[in-house]
């Protein structure tokens, strides 16, 4: 394979899944953090920092399950879904729903113009950080990165 083969990079079975995931990952994350010291400190712009950190992350979740889809649809054939490789869809779906769940929680906090409002949302964001990390744990097993898929 060639480096600086464009058909080998775009054309890849799946690397468009494993370059889509991380930044919705990472935006995520630096939200809920965000959110936290939010919170915390009480101080509005981290409040917005942290929205617009879980608009990008909600946005680029949806691609970047799709791109998981097709991966799944051209890497396997479409074959039937089991093991590592269900779980990881299954906790892919659950992750994706809490992260639009959680923007969904900060847009409605905004309209009402509240910082606090919503308590409940830092657990909420934190069942999603675990599930985005189980997500990630599978797939390291299907890519190979965490052993053999």
């Amino acid at each position: 394979m060639d480096l600086f083969d464009w058909k080998s990079v775009v054309l890849a079975k799946h690397a468009q899944h494993v370059v889509l995931i991380h930044f919705p990952i990472a935006l995520f994350i630096v939200a809920v953090a965000f959110d936290v010291l939010a919170l915390r400190l009480r101080n509005r712009e981290l409040a917005n920092v942290a929205y617009y950190n879980l608009l990008g992350a909600a946005i680029f979740s949806v691609p970047a399950v799709l791109s998981g889809l097709m991966a799944w649809q051209w890497a396997l054939d479409g074959h039937r879904l089991k093991g590592i490789l269900l779980y990881h869809l299954v906790f892919a779906l659950a992750s994706t729903a809490v992260i639009l769940l959680t923007w969904w929680i900060h847009l409605r906090t905004r309209r009402v113009d509240r910082l606090l409002a919503a308590s409940w949302r830092i657990p909420v964001e934190l069942i999603g950080v675990l599930l985005v990390i189980v997500t990630g744990h599978l797939g390291g097993f299907l890519s190979g990165v965490n052993g053999g898929g």
